[in-house]
């Protein structure tokens, strides 16, 4: 489905993340006149529109393009996250362990061997939600949420894992700390991590 999206984009909801990744990469190598940029979402790409657009003649093109998609997202690059489980940087590496009925070290070694891609970037700049999580490491998130989440601190929650870019507040389990800096906006791009990466996760001592 196309639909506006206020007075400058358009929304396009698919049936997948796969879907929405594919039409984001695809409309990246073939440019649709008019499109400004691409905000892929969970089952969604957002596609916001140039000054002056025709949005009916860029709906028109969407139109074609979608049913055209593969089902599966093409392969991303494949991004190495080292991450120092447990102690002070995982604080709730226990407490998820009890709640899936394993040991803080199956834990590890579960989310450790799962290749999570990255499905969207939201909630602050650099924060990528990875999924899909196995489902033995699927854990609510906390009751209360911290005030302030480290910079670093890989989390779980539900179906998907994440990296805190900055101190924030949140609410996700954490589980590990990584050194990597997820957000530079010096860099180019400014974010480590982009839709359709492939992340692993590497424990460390």
């Amino acid at each position: 489905m196309i639909r506006p999206f206020g007075e400058s984009a358009l929304l396009v909801d698919l049936d997948s993340a796969d879907r929405a990744q594919a039409l984001a990469t695809a409309l990246r190598a073939d440019p649709i006149p008019g499109v400004r940029a691409l905000v892929p979402g969970l089952e969604s790409v957002l596609v916001e529109l140039q000054a002056g657009a025709d949005a009916d003649a860029v709906a028109g093109a969407l139109d074609v393009v979608v049913p055209t998609l593969p089902s599966r997202a093409p392969a991303g690059r494949v991004r190495t996250i080292p991450v120092r489980y447990g102690g002070d940087g995982g604080p709730d590496l226990a407490e998820v362990a009890a709640l899936c009925g394993l040991s803080p070290a199956e834990v590890v070694e579960r989310h450790a061997a799962a290749e999570l891609r990255v499905l969207f970037l939201g909630f602050a700049p650099g924060f990528a939600y990875l999924g899909d999580l196995p489902p033995e490491l699927r854990v609510p998130r906390l009751a209360t949420p911290r005030t302030r989440t480290p910079a670093g601190s890989v989390a779980i929650a539900g179906s998907m894992s994440g990296i805190y870019p900055a101190d924030l507040p949140g609410g996700w389990r954490i589980i590990g700390r990584t050194e990597v800096r997820l957000f530079d906006p010096r860099r180019d791009p400014p974010t480590e991590l982009m839709p359709g990466d492939v992340v692993r996760f590497e424990p460390v001592q």
